[in-house]
């Protein structure tokens, strides 16, 4: 996909709305020196250009249940295109799997996975995530603690 141009008003209103989703529209414009119509177009622009994909919550997992965070790298028996494709719709479809990476090297793929607890995550390993679609080997390491979690992208201003 080829980038978009952004002008410093549209990389203003990302780190805005990156930083702070629930703003209001006039809010947004106050901060960015707009007014709210061309505000509200340039933000509309921005959703149907693809740049802005969604708006969500940002939840805390522990307090949720998920105790524990596990990163799993995937080694695949084939790296054919049907059977990447494969295990990345098998992935898709597993909720506990809420990131899956390809990567470039020995490993093929990285998984961030969330379970309730220790037991939890041993029934998905291996109920779901090693008889997935032409898994080879799996390794897991287990979250100790989190120093940093940012979402989005590092917008600099010129």
């Amino acid at each position: 996909m080829p980038m978009i141009s952004l002008d410093d008003i549209d990389r203003r209103l990302l780190i805005e709305l990156q930083n702070e989703g629930r703003i209001t529209n006039v809010e947004l414009a106050h901060r960015v020196g707009l007014t709210a119509p061309p505000c509200l177009r340039r933000v509309r622009s921005l959703e149907e250009a693809g740049v802005i994909q969604g708006y969500h919550a940002d939840l805390d997992a522990s307090r949720l249940g998920f105790t524990i965070t596990v990163f799993a790298l995937v080694s695949l028996k084939s790296q054919a295109e049907e059977a990447l494709r494969a295990f990345e719709d098998h992935m898709r479809g597993l909720p506990e799997v809420r990131e899956c990476h390809m990567l470039n090297g020995e490993i093929d793929f990285i998984l961030k996975i969330v379970s309730r607890d220790l037991q939890s995550f041993q029934e998905f390993l291996t109920s779901k995530l090693t008889p997935a679609p032409n898994v080879d080997s799996v390794k897991t390491s287990l979250t100790i603690r989190t120093a940093k979690s940012v979402p989005g992208v590092p917008l600099e201003q010129p």
